[in-house]
């Protein structure tokens, strides 16, 4: 059978693929679209093989998963797609409302360490579809990633406090930060080692190729946006696709503060596929 592969439908995940189709790597795979918190749970049902999850998903699943070396979804400062957009500076949040986006679970939990580790603020949190003008009806602040945060930080540049969190993240511990994983289920990995050595390999190079192109990566992905190419240049370049030693130790250190704020139940080890 072909491998089960997700594929995120957020911008930050266009680098994966763009050299695939412009190098004409016709992978034979079956490629399965969805946001994070679908391609989770499509993973865990074993309705796919390996997919790019929420780095908190691992966490809580991590005795089903190994994890692809090399790849990963990250910032080391400025993600500029993790945005918290506050009406008033987010020190005066303490007993506010905040809307969450219900679309993945690793900035919801790294918003929540941020804001009780850092700044000793305890919100009422609630989870609400990712659409700012409907969140902010309900809530002093909100959430959003991906693409849906991308956009609503380019029509809100001026009207409301925004805050970064890779940035927030990185100037509290100095650390990178880990958004989502290629995960791959144990069962299909200790079967399929040598396929999975080309999936890597024809990806990392994929992105390699994006990112050396990336102004027409940038002019591509526009093509379909409200913001012109040089805002997503500007993105592509604050995103980190590899998965260090640095980065594996930010998001060992993002799990320990997970787990101090009840998050968690446990740190998981990071179990790297070894081919």
């Amino acid at each position: 059978m072909r491998p089960r592969v997700g594929h995120i439908q957020f911008i930050n995940c266009f680098p994966l693929f763009y050299g695939l189709i412009e190098k004409k790597f016709l992978l034979e795979i079956d490629l399965i679209k969805g946001n994070p918190s679908d391609l989770n749970r499509m993973l865990q049902e074993n309705l796919l093989d390996l997919a790019p999850i929420p780095s908190i998903a691992y966490a809580r699943n991590y005795w089903d998963y190994v994890l692809m070396p090399d790849i990963s979804v990250s910032c080391d400062g400025e993600v500029k797609s993790i945005f918290f957009f506050s009406k008033v500076p987010i020190n005066e949040l303490h007993q506010k409302k905040v809307a969450l986006t219900n679309t993945s679970a690793t900035s919801q939990a790294l918003l929540r360490v941020i804001l009780a580790r850092y700044y000793n603020i305890m919100p009422e949190y609630f989870s609400s579809a990712p659409e700012l003008g409907a969140m902010l009806m309900e809530a002093d602040a909100a959430l959003l990633i991906g693409d849906d945060a991308l956009r609503a930080r380019y029509k809100n540049q001026d009207r409301l406090y925004i805050y970064d969190l890779g940035e927030e993240w990185k100037k509290f511990t100095g650390l990178p930060m880990v958004f989502a994983l290629w995960a791959i289920r144990k069962d299909f990995a200790s079967k399929n080692l040598e396929q999975l050595k080309i999936i890597k390999e024809t990806f990392t190079e994929s992105i390699k190729f994006s990112l050396e192109n990336v102004q027409d990566v940038a002019k591509k992905a526009s093509q379909w946006e409200d913001f012109g190419a040089d805002y997503l240049v500007d993105y592509f370049r604050c995103l980190r696709f590899d998965f260090d030693s640095s980065k594996q130790e930010g998001l060992l250190e993002y799990y320990r503060q997970a787990k101090n704020q009840g998050l968690l139940d446990e740190v998981p080890p990071l179990e790297i596929l070894g081919i």
